[in-house]
């Protein structure tokens, strides 16, 4: 299985996308990401993905963990999220996809 990485440049949607098929191919998704703006688009890319499954019936959770990975010889800490769909209980009723309504 290939681990999804994420820049501060990358395209939420693109990486959302990413992330679905996966767990639906493989029940699980590696996404890896160095430095808070990258963080910030995996996050959202995840949350994003968690939409996408939830409309296949696929509840998914999101377990992040820090990794230590190897670039041009130096250390560096990353976030690495798992994207699985959850165990033992039914997924919840797929939300709208709308936000909250203005002047609410």
């Amino acid at each position: 299985m290939n681990v999804i990485k994420v820049s501060a440049g990358s395209r939420t949607s693109s990486v959302a996308g990413a992330i679905a098929g996966m767990v639906r191919e493989h029940r699980r998704a590696e996404v890896q990401a160095i430095g808070a703006g990258a963080v910030n688009q995996a996050v959202k890319a995840a949350a994003i993905a968690r939409g996408y499954l939830l409309e296949d019936g696929i509840d998914a959770i999101c377990l992040p963990e820090f990794t230590t990975v190897d670039i041009e010889g130096k250390e560096r800490t990353a976030v690495r999220l798992i994207v699985e769909p959850r165990t033992g209980a039914p997924p919840p009723p797929a939300a709208p996809a709308e936000g909250p309504s203005a002047g609410a």
